[in-house]
């Protein structure tokens, strides 16, 4: 019942503003209120605000993301404003109940270990809920471009939330693993056009999958197919124009009504070891010129990140080839950019977040 509750206030607020988010700057914090997050059974020792922010989707058009932003409770005494990471999490599944805000209030938030990490060294974390997970609308997982802007934003608007002691001139890190490196990965390249004023310091992301046509041929037929139908879905939400309810069968609906539903692990398990052909009717539809010129919207290395950034990936990843994480690594070096490389041998894809992301978030902080 609480966990409904908070989802139609969510969804409440979002409607409830919808001239506010259209005619405002990206950002923009449309509402906030004090809110209390748990670790397990226990509320944890932070202050907390839910927010509803203005952000832009994939093709430019305004919308409204929710989040949550975290301060410790003791003041920020080692000079100059509190530092706050601006938190993408990785794969929490389309389904309303399954965004962090939600888990993050019910005390089942499963990144809670690093979000704590980032508070215990007294700096501020928001971490939003990216486009549709909360909100009105489908999530569109797997949608860099959107998710980019929603964590840029996220920063933008937790630091006009009166009472937090947080400054628009701030330091900010960035950070994520998985669908998360997606959303810091982009981040960091569209910062400097679309966030100028963010003072970012440091990017740290892991488990990119910043190649989508690579990482559907390894997941075409594999354990987790259900992620494939997840983007797909979350695609199709972003970019109205690629065919893909039009051109699913009797099988791929019914799929795609459970994963548009599904968490984490529902949405891995919802069809393993499928090919997408079996859940549509026409051929090879990734290689439709209209998914092609998404995807490759999506393509991640075109842009060197103005800040330093961390990047990471396990060289057993089940989920998003190492050869994916390499590539990335040598066209931001390529285009100049400041990329310090770690690789996790004979770690597959969550090892890799287990032991790297608290190395990570270590080398963000030398960054403050």
């Amino acid at each position: 019942m609480l966990r409904r509750l908070l989802v139609a206030v969510t969804l409440l607020l979002a409607v409830a503003t919808p001239a506010a988010h259209a005619s405002s700057e990206p950002g923009t914090l449309l509402e906030q209120r004090p809110t209390t997050v748990f670790l397990g059974p226990f509320p944890a020792p932070v202050k907390a605000w839910h927010l509803l922010y203005r952000s832009t989707s994939a093709t430019g058009a305004p919308n409204a993301v929710s989040g949550t932003l975290l301060v410790p409770p003791t003041p920020w005494l080692r000079g100059g404003p509190r530092p706050l990471i601006t938190y993408a999490v990785g794969t929490h599944g389309l389904g309303d109940q399954c965004a962090p805000s939600n888990l993050l209030a019910h005390g089942i938030e499963n990144e809670s270990a690093l979000l704590a990490q980032a508070l215990s060294r007294g700096w501020a974390v928001v971490v939003t809920d990216y486009e549709g997970l909360g909100t009105p609308g489908t999530h569109t997982y797997a949608v860099g471009q959107s998710e980019g802007r929603a964590v840029l934003d996220a920063a933008r608007a937790a630091s006009r939330v009166p009472g937090t002691g947080l400054s628009a001139s701030g330091p900010v890190g960035v950070f994520g693993y998985s669908q998360g490196g997606q959303a810091a990965a982009w981040a960091a390249e569209l910062q400097g056009s679309y966030a100028p004023s963010l003072r970012v310091v440091g990017v740290a992301a892991g488990g990119v999958p910043a190649d989508l046509n690579a990482v559907f041929r390894s997941n075409d037929g594999g354990a987790a197919f259900g992620l494939v139908l997840g983007a797909a879905t979350g695609f199709a939400a972003a970019y109205p124009e690629v065919p893909f309810e039009s051109i699913l069968n009797d099988r791929g609906r019914a799929a795609v009504r459970v994963v548009s539903e599904a968490c984490t692990i529902e949405l891995g398990a919802a069809a393993p070891f499928a090919h997408l052909q079996d859940f549509v009717t026409m051929p090879d539809p990734i290689h439709d010129p209209r998914w092609q010129a998404r995807l490759n919207s999506n393509f991640l290395g075109k842009v060197a990140p103005a800040a330093p950034v961390f990047l990471y990936h396990g060289t057993l990843d089940e989920l998003i080839p190492f050869s994916v994480g390499t590539g990335l690594r040598d066209r931001w070096r390529a285009a100049g950019a400041a990329v310090t490389w770690q690789q996790f041998p004979l770690l597959e894809h969550i090892a890799a977040v287990s032991i790297g992301g608290p190395v990570a978030m270590t080398w963000l902080g030398t960054k403050f």
